[in-house]
């Protein structure tokens, strides 16, 4: 099965962090990075899509950041 996540957080080395730890558990970057001003908070906010391909059929309960 493929899998997506969309990884997000404040522009913080935090964000680079989730992004660091997904790589080395296999997951691979999907797309551009995106940025933008969440101005409700008044700070600036990163994505990134991930992809990984895992064994098994997928299932909506399923916890991504897991497999």
């Amino acid at each position: 099965m493929r899998l997506y996540r969309l990884l997000t957080a404040d522009d913080t080395s935090a964000f680079c962090h989730k992004v660091t730890e997904a790589l080395n558990k296999g997951w691979e970057l999907h797309g551009s990075p995106s940025y933008a001003f969440d101005a409700a908070n008044g700070v600036m906010r990163c994505g990134q899509a991930v992809i990984k391909e895992a064994p098994g059929a997928y299932e909506p309960g399923m916890k991504l950041g897991e497999q």
